[in-house]
């Protein structure tokens, strides 16, 4: 299955069972998992990491 196939579950879920309100909590753990991805290798790595 395609990374946009899963994508399209999910949307469908969503429509199906009204559960729109769990977009904002998975693109909020999209945007913490990519801040944790994208300063794994910098500087800033141990404050980021303090956070959690």
């Amino acid at each position: 299955m395609s990374k946009v196939g899963i994508v399209r579950e999910f949307w469908e879920f969503l429509k199906v069972r009204k559960k729109f309100w769990l977009m904002p909590i998975v693109f909020i753990l999209l945007a913490l998992g990519l801040l944790i991805v994208s300063t794994s290798g910098t500087a800033l790595a141990p404050f980021i990491y303090a956070l959690f």
